[in-house]
């Protein structure tokens, strides 16, 4: 595995620890932040829902920043509410608070936890609550199968993702100078990102191996043209490293 030399794009903060794992098991990575992470302001309405969160039978939250950033408002948890999220780590930041939190032990989206006894468990009564506390925009699939289920699903959107600003080719350059031959996303919007800014070198960068964390982005990355596109299974360092491993360049 030590032939790989990959391109992370995780927000700085995440590609960090990412790149330490992938350095202990001899991976060269090099980070470029495709994606950058802004608290929206905090209002009334903010403040009113955590305020009242016993109204809920469920707290689903959908990433890092928005476990990070909810949990600057929470107030003294309840012990008897039971929060949700797509993925372990996300899961590890709220039960480092003390919260009672479930998520998938396999896979890292919205498809896994709908398979979730415990989500489903949770909604299994009439008049079910639940709150989705995400960033702006985002998939409406959790939400319109809960409401299928039978539930009222509300959102607080924390936080809002751009792609931040780079020169013009700055993608193939820095794949180019560190001759990389893997890319790494963690999220769809994290590949639209990637694409944006590959801008017309696109059909180059489309022809490297790119690891993605799910069959959702697996999809969109084959729609668009990226020619050897691998499921990771997940968004971790291990589900990376496993997939590193079993791909051969």
């Amino acid at each position: 595995m030590t032939e790989w030399r990959v391109l992370l794009t995780r927000p700085a903060e995440e590609s960090q620890a990412l790149a330490a794992s992938l350095a202990q098991a001899g991976i060269f990575s090099s980070s470029l932040p495709l994606l950058e992470i802004e608290a929206l302001p905090v209002t009334a309405e903010q403040q009113a829902v955590f305020q009242a969160l016993h109204r809920y039978c469920a707290v689903i939250v959908v990433s890092k920043p928005a476990a990070r950033l909810s949990l600057r408002q929470l107030a003294q948890p309840s012990p008897h509410l039971p929060w949700f999220s797509v993925g372990a780590a996300t899961a590890q930041i709220l039960a480092d608070h003390g919260l009672n939190v479930h998520y998938p032990l396999t896979g890292d989206d919205s498809e896994a936890l709908l398979q979730l006894p415990a989500l489903r468990e949770a909604i299994a009564h009439p008049g079910a609550r639940v709150l989705i506390l995400r960033g702006e925009g985002g998939r409406e699939l959790l939400a319109q199968r809960l409401r299928e289920q039978g539930a009222s699903v509300e959102y607080l959107e924390l936080y809002r993702r751009f792609l931040p600003a780079y020169r013009p080719g700055a993608l193939m350059q820095r794949i180019q100078l560190e001759r990389l031959n893997g890319l790494v996303v963690s999220s769809g919007q994290g590949f639209l990102h990637l694409q944006a800014l590959a801008g017309p070198d696109w059909p180059q960068v489309a022809q490297l191996p790119l690891f993605v964390p799910s069959p959702r982005v697996h999809e969109m990355a084959r729609a668009a043209g990226a020619e050897k596109v691998v499921d990771c299974r997940g968004a971790s360092a291990a589900a990376l490293l496993v997939a590193l491993g079993s791909f051969a360049l």
